[in-house]
């Protein structure tokens, strides 16, 4: 079907339409961040980008993270989390495990130890079930640090915690307190 490079450009593609920049295919997302497929696909195919019905179901499925859900009648997709653009995901609040992870480079550590865990430029801060997934977000930005956050102290104190379609935990902020290195 399509060479493991092209898989990789049409899922940063989509990444990047789905969750930070719509305009770049001349798409709008709505308010809960779903854009329509055939919509998708029409501005993909002006852009000359060699995106299908068939390669997007593929691209769906095969994503090792499920980063893009498709709507029950998959008429709509769009990204599970991540979006640095305003949605509203709509994701109930739920308890979450006694204790999350958090990758990010040992560089880092000094500004989270001072600041917590902030959003940035997304939506939410992204927390893992697991140290190793932790670690190889982590490890994009150059040599990780995992962090382990009192997530059941934390939910105690009241804040809120939510979990993307692709089963990444999400809260606004994860203040020092809350942190331990791993």
């Amino acid at each position: 079907m399509l060479s493991d490079k092209e898989t990789t450009r049409l899922s940063k593609l989509l990444s990047l339409v789905l969750r930070h920049n719509p305009a770049h295919l001349g798409l709008t997302l709505d308010e809960q961040g779903w854009v329509a497929v055939d919509t998708l696909l029409a501005q993909a195919q002006k852009q000359q980008v060699p995106l299908t019905r068939e390669v997007l179901l593929h691209l769906v499925e095969i994503s090792p993270k499920q980063r893009f859900r498709l709507s029950d009648d998959q008429q709509r997709i769009r990204a599970s989390q991540g979006h640095s653009v305003a949605v509203e995901l709509g994701y109930a609040p739920v308890t979450p495990p006694p204790v999350l992870y958090h990758g990010t480079a040992t560089r880092n550590l000094a500004a989270i130890r001072e600041q917590g865990l902030l959003k940035m430029s997304r939506q939410q801060v992204h927390l893992s079930t697991d140290e190793p997934t932790a670690r190889q977000v982590g490890s994009r930005h150059g040599p990780p640090t995992v962090l382990r956050v009192d997530a059941a102290r934390m939910h105690a104190a009241g804040h809120p915690f939510y979990q993307a379609d692709n089963g990444v935990w999400l809260t606004d902020v994860v203040p020092p307190q809350y942190l331990d290195v791993a």
